[in-house]
């Protein structure tokens, strides 16, 4: 018996025919023991898979994100506002996957088709921002930058360490601003070089070394970093971080209800996409999704197995 009944699989239109073909041609099959109705539909330019997802949203049991963070980020815009919406299960199809690598989904495509088949459904929180939905992050600042910074040509050859590489170039550049935090009512103020509140606990595949991030505890972590130099750089792209050295280096809140404030507007990167800016509302939505993952989410370094 089918464990889905209506199903669709959005994938980027933007690939390769080549690579299309091969990436469907994996998954697919093993897709379709599981789902009894399949749906493919291909995306074509920006704002095309949430327009899909909003319209076939509620007439479906569960939508495969065949795609990278943008593709994931356009979806759940469209999902989020929905009074029914269906579990979301997302396949690693970009240069970084973050998304799908917070829910511990397999990063091989195969595996992680199969664990559609075979995995569960676990509740995971959403952000809401300023009218717009986020699953992995907001933040201003140096992670800013360093998106706009990332060279198309570093990227399409080196991946993820195309991040790296535009946050060293970014720290070289980087001035600090003033900012205003409300998180549940506690105030902070300050100069910061960055600022992120985050829901996931990867960025440009790089796992943050902080061991309270939870993508299902309706709570969004607030990480104010004060000063750009190679300690930061070390805190943000390892796990190898001493107690002292982020006492030092980063305020950390957590809340459910933030407001983030700064002195001169900023643009702010949610999920990987600049288009926003400051000042920003975060509300936590929890358990707005339910998500396919090999096990419960207990996400954060250090997790138990």
């Amino acid at each position: 018996m089918a464990r889905y009944k209506k199903a669709i699989v959005i994938y980027n239109g933007n690939a390769g025919q080549k690579d299309i073909t091969r990436t469907l041609g994996i998954c697919v099959p093993i897709l379709s023991t599981a789902i009894e109705e399949l749906l493919l539909l291909k995306t074509e330019g920006s704002g095309h898979a949430q327009r899909i997802c909003s319209k076939y949203g509620e007439q479906t049991d569960l939508v495969v994100i065949l795609g990278g963070d943008g593709t994931v980020h356009e979806c759940i815009n469209g999902l989020a506002p929905l009074e029914k919406r269906p579990a979301i299960a997302v396949l690693p199809g970009g240069t970084c996957n973050d998304i799908s690598r917070t829910l511990n989904m397999p990063q091989d495509l195969q595996d992680a088709a199969e664990t559609v088949v075979s995995g569960n459904l676990v509740p995971l929180d959403a952000m809401r921002i300023n009218g717009r939905y986020a699953l992995n992050f907001w933040g201003v600042g140096l992670v800013t930058e360093a998106s706009n910074n990332i060279k198309g040509s570093e990227k399409a050859l080196l991946g993820k360490v195309s991040y790296y590489l535009s946050a060293v170039r970014t720290m070289r550049e980087m001035d600090p601003f003033f900012y205003t935090i409300d998180c549940d009512g506690e105030r902070y103020e300050g100069e910061a070089v960055m600022i992120l509140a985050a829901n996931g606990h990867y960025i440009g595949t790089n796992e943050l070394p902080f061991n309270n991030i939870r993508a299902d505890d309706g709570l969004a972590n607030v990480f104010i970093v004060k000063n750009t130099n190679l300690a930061l750089l070390k805190e943000i792209f390892t796990t190898d971080v001493t107690a002292e050295e982020k006492a030092n280096e980063i305020l950390h809140c957590s809340g459910e209800d933030i407001t983030i404030q700064t002195e001169e507007t900023l643009e702010a990167d949610m999920d990987g996409e600049v288009y926003l800016e400051t000042p920003a509302r975060i509300n936590m939505l929890r358990h707005h999704f339910l998500a396919v993952a090999p096990e419960p989410l207990n996400t954060g370094v250090g997790r138990e197995k």
